[in-house]
């Protein structure tokens, strides 16, 4: 399952984003979306697990993180 994660903190890279999913699943990849210029954080990445997807869903949304909310939900293909 591909999970998208919105309104991460700057602070937030592959690596820590990979810890706060550890807990619900089995993690495939982590990755947080950088600007190609900058290399900043664009505040959003995406989390693939094979399984514990639907539980990391439901306990991570809306969950506070460094004093924001995280938007997490299934990962739609682009149109």
């Amino acid at each position: 399952m591909n999970i998208y994660v919105g309104n991460l903190p700057w602070s937030i890279d592959d690596a820590s984003l990979e810890q706060i999913f550890a807990e619900h699943g089995t993690i495939t990849s982590a990755k947080v979306i950088t600007d190609r210029q900058t290399n900043r954080s664009r505040g959003f990445g995406f989390v693939e697990m094979s399984d514990g997807g639907e539980n990391a869903i439901q306990a991570l949304n809306d969950a506070e993180v460094e004093g924001r909310k995280l938007v997490v939900n299934e990962s739609r293909p682009r149109d």
